[in-house]
């Protein structure tokens, strides 16, 4: 009581500050029992293992190798190493390869060592004594064979001449050529993708560059406004403007970003095992020119895989048609046997006679009624060979139409880059007056957006004009085969 007179007889602003810094006093305490007692003490050992996730992070960016500089010859060889959809297309040509040796081999006379042993039931009495002798005979009761103990042991040499085999060594060489063909295609297909992929990804590296330009353009014109809004030269609204301007900007500079990012992840899945790996394009800063139209044909005449397999398709349609009438005609089969067929494992019998000797057989197997079945093979080889011969001509008009298309492309492509360069000249040099007529008083802004605008435009219309010659003079150069 006395302590509460003393208090109740203090000024009244003494007594409210009193009380302020009890009221402050009680909710520090209050929230002091509300927290987790472990909280305060985990925050120490939150830090340490903060600290500890960083350090290895940090070593491992300082161990990080340097970025393998990859060029578009160096890509296409690595995308040949990892593409399985090629490793299987090389897989089947060297099956094809070996199907060819298999044929071939199927033509020379063929050499086995035959050996076996024969056991027959002999050939008993009524008493039950073998015939012709007191005790067991030496006759098989069984015919199919030649003695009681057989014993075989033969060097056999066996030769088929007939057309169906000699036209199969045809039909796989026609196959490898085809698997051949379709080889080149496939090769250049992976040639085409990895020069798609790498010049797009080069492409959107530098339209990154092209957003950072602008962007920071931007973040220029919204200090340039306000600059000139304190010194009370522009209202509010071209700051406004500006700072739109500039939020756009930015947003684009994020997505030009992120389809970098795609772009050199689409390209890594080719090239490295690891997608992550980081590495650079090494790109010519000139681009080559337009090869002559007049070698451009010959190149295409001379060769270029998708006739070539047409071609290989073809004649091995016809050699279809050739193995299905070959089914008309005789086989023509030769045996010659050499060494033991006796009832002894000797050189000589118990007699003395000479066990070894040789045999010889000539077979000709003539065809003569098989319900029609050679007939319907033969229609059935005859319908493929017109579908092949029909595809046939069909590749070779798209390749006339492809040839016309790709350099009339690449001829207009490169005849554009020139344009798109000066185009990008003259709009920085339109944006260099804009801004200095604003900065005069003499142009609005919305002048400068414009300008800003068309100098993006026109660079990044550069770029996709610079891709767009690049592909089509790859394109070309698939179609010539000389890339």
């Amino acid at each position: 009581m006395p302590l509460l007179r003393a208090r109740l007889g203090l000024p009244r602003q003494r007594r409210r500050k009193l009380l302020l810094q009890v009221a402050c006093l009680a909710s520090l305490v209050s929230a002091a029992l509300a927290q987790p007692p472990s909280a305060a003490v985990d925050a120490p050992w939150a830090a340490l293992a903060v600290q500890q996730q960083a350090a290895p992070q940090s070593t491992a960016v300082a161990a990080q190798p340097p970025a393998a500089a990859i060029s578009l010859d160096e890509a296409i060889a690595r995308a040949r190493a990892n593409e399985p959809l090629f490793a299987a297309v090389v897989a089947a040509s060297r099956n094809a390869a070996l199907d060819r040796s298999i044929a071939r081999s199927a033509l020379l006379p063929s050499v086995e060592y035959h050996n076996q042993y024969l056991y027959t039931q002999p050939a008993v009495g009524p008493s039950g004594a073998g015939v012709g002798s007191p005790a067991t005979s030496s006759n098989p009761r069984f015919i199919a064979n030649n003695a009681v103990h057989e014993y075989m042991s033969q060097g056999q040499v066996n030769e088929t001449i007939g057309v169906q085999q000699i036209n199969a060594l045809g039909h796989a060489s026609a196959a490898l050529a085809v698997a051949t063909a379709e080889l080149e295609v496939a090769q250049r297909g992976l040639v085409a993708s990895v020069a798609g992929l790498f010049y797009a990804a080069s492409a959107d590296s530098r339209k990154v560059s092209v957003a950072e330009r602008a962007a920071n353009e931007a973040a220029s014109l919204t200090t340039l406004t306000q600059q000139r809004e304190t010194a009370r030269e522009v209202a509010h609204a071209d700051v406004v403007k500006a700072q739109l301007q500039q939020q756009q900007r930015d947003r684009d500079l994020a997505d030009a970003k992120l389809e970098a990012e795609k772009a050199r992840l689409d390209l890594a899945v080719l090239l490295f095992p690891d997608p992550r790996t980081p590495y650079t394009l090494v790109v010519p800063d000139a681009p080559p020119s337009v090869p002559a139209r007049a070698d451009v044909e010959a190149a295409l005449a001379r060769h270029n895989p998708e006739l070539a397999s047409a071609l290989a398709s073809t004649h091995l349609a016809d050699l279809n048609v050739f193995a299905a009438r070959a089914a008309y005609l005789p086989d023509l089969a030769l045996n010659y046997t050499y060494g033991i067929d006796a009832a002894q494992f000797a050189a000589k019998g118990i007699d003395g006679s000479h066990n070894l000797g040789y045999s010889a057989s000539v077979t000709l197997d003539i065809p003569v009624w098989d319900w029609f079945a050679t007939r319907d093979r033969v229609r059935q080889s005859e319908i493929s060979r017109d579908t092949a011969r029909t595809e046939l001509s069909n590749t070779q008009r798209k390749l006339v139409a492809a040839l016309d298309e790709d350099y009339a492309e690449a001829v207009a492509a490169h005849d554009q880059l020139d344009s798109l360069n000066l185009s990008v000249t003259t709009a920085a040099e339109g944006l260099r007056l804009m801004r200095l007529s604003y900065t005069a008083g003499e142009t609005p802004i919305l002048e400068v957006v414009d300008a800003e605008n068309s100098l993006t435009a026109a660079e990044l219309a550069r770029e996709d004009g610079i891709v767009r010659y690049q592909t089509a003079l790859a394109n070309l150069q698939l179609l010539t085969g000389t890339i």
